[in-house]
């Protein structure tokens, strides 16, 4: 008996464009997807443009049916530096899309994880990316509504398709949403930031682009310090700070970038970019000339952005416990509360169940969860007993 479905590889540039094309098909009667730009995908699967090929390798693929129509995809992906951060050496599955139906799913995960003992790994999360963690990293499990810049929105099913073929719960990433309107809401967060005020040693202030050379360099310390421990976060250098910061520059608001200093030394950073989705969802993908012009009037003239989104946030283990949380935060209210501020609500992405402090903190300011992402894990051997993501003390 013929297969219903069969596999293709995508390597050629009309394979690519279907990559990239299904899922505005798939998701055409959904409200809330919003496409995402195909530049920031096909960069992740360009070794010119993504470092993780010098030290991995990924692939993709198309499941088609018997008259040619595509059911879903998924790329498959590793990098040896993160693969052997964990208790095996894994791989990683994403831009997983499929229709409602477990075969397909099942041909697409067999294809990942095949391709994945070949490479040497034994395990395999997803959907994840083949990069940063901040960006199209986890399954939409709850909080079906308008998502946010580059963060995973699907159909609830896929959750389904995960845990039906055998992946487990690694972890769970939650979304806060914070209005903004009024200031902080909690009096136990003032009074740990004014405390930090009266204290002379203490300095936190916003984005000066004149001096944006200091801010990659302050920004590599803190992140070298407060980030590059945790499992799958590289240390970062001067080069690649400064590019981040010269990337976010044409939609950055200055005011809500905020780093913080004790006695002239950097140990904390928030960063903060507009909500770039309501914009971009006539774009169909597309960011050509005209697409440009209307993103930078939208967002620098008409201010149709009124949500940021927390890009990433880290605080010096030194300083930790200190308040200096409070004190970014104080800070930041300074500019909420300016009346020409465009921004009325604030969503933090990609806080791990595994961060109990974090979640703590953001809780303290009268942050409630607002989506919920879910990061699952297979492991190849299934005699081999199955460990959630170990708490961060």
């Amino acid at each position: 008996m013929q297969d219903k479905y069969k596999l293709i590889i995508v390597d050629n540039e009309k394979l690519a464009a279907e990559f990239l094309d299904f899922p505005s098909r798939l998701y055409k009667n959904d409200p809330y997807w919003v496409r995402p730009l195909d530049s920031e995908i096909e960069k992740i699967f360009d070794p010119q443009k993504n470092k993780n090929f010098r030290t991995g390798d990924a692939i993709r693929w198309l499941a088609v049916d018997n008259n040619g129509n595509t059911m879903g995809r998924i790329a498959a992906f590793y990098e040896k530096g993160t693969a052997m951060k964990n208790n095996q050496p894994t791989g990683g599955v994403g831009f997983f899309e499929s229709v409602n139906n477990q075969e397909v799913a099942n041909l697409l995960f067999d294809a990942g994880k095949e391709w994945l003992q070949n490479k040497g790994m034994e395990a395999m999360d997803g959907p994840v990316n083949f990069g940063e963690r901040d960006v199209f990293w986890g399954c939409l499990y709850d909080g079906f509504t308008d998502p946010n810049y580059n963060m995973p929105y699907n159909f609830k099913y896929y959750n389904d398709l995960f845990n039906n073929y055998g992946f487990k719960e690694y972890f769970k990433q939650y979304t806060y949403r914070l209005e903004l309107e009024g200031g902080l809401k909690s009096e136990t967060v003032r009074q740990k930031a004014l405390r930090l005020r009266r204290d002379p040693g203490y300095n936190f202030e916003i984005l000066n682009w004149k001096v944006v050379d200091r801010y990659a360099d302050d920004f590599m310390v803190v992140f070298n310090k407060a980030w590059a421990k945790f499992p799958g976060v590289k240390p970062v250098r001067k080069a690649h700070a400064m590019a981040l910061l010269k990337s976010l520059k044409p939609i950055i608001d200055p005011r809500a970038v905020l780093f913080g200093y004790y006695h002239g030394e950097p140990i904390a950073f928030f960063i903060m970019v507009p909500n770039l989705n309501p914009i971009i969802k006539p774009f169909n993908g597309k960011m050509n000339l005209l697409n440009k012009i209307k993103l930078f009037v939208n967002l620098k003239i008409l201010k149709k952005s009124h949500r940021l989104i927390g890009l990433i946030f880290g605080v010096v283990p030194e300083h930790q416990g200190k308040g200096v949380e409070s004190g970014l935060i104080l800070r930041f209210e300074d500019e909420v509360l300016k009346p020409d501020f465009p921004f009325t609500e604030l969503e933090m992405n990609w806080i791990g169940d595994f961060n109990p402090s974090m979640m703590k903190l953001v809780e303290q300011i009268g942050s409630t969860i607002s989506k919920t992402h879910i990061t699952y894990r297979y492991l190849f051997d299934r005699n081999k007993p199955f460990e959630r993501a170990k708490k961060l003390s």
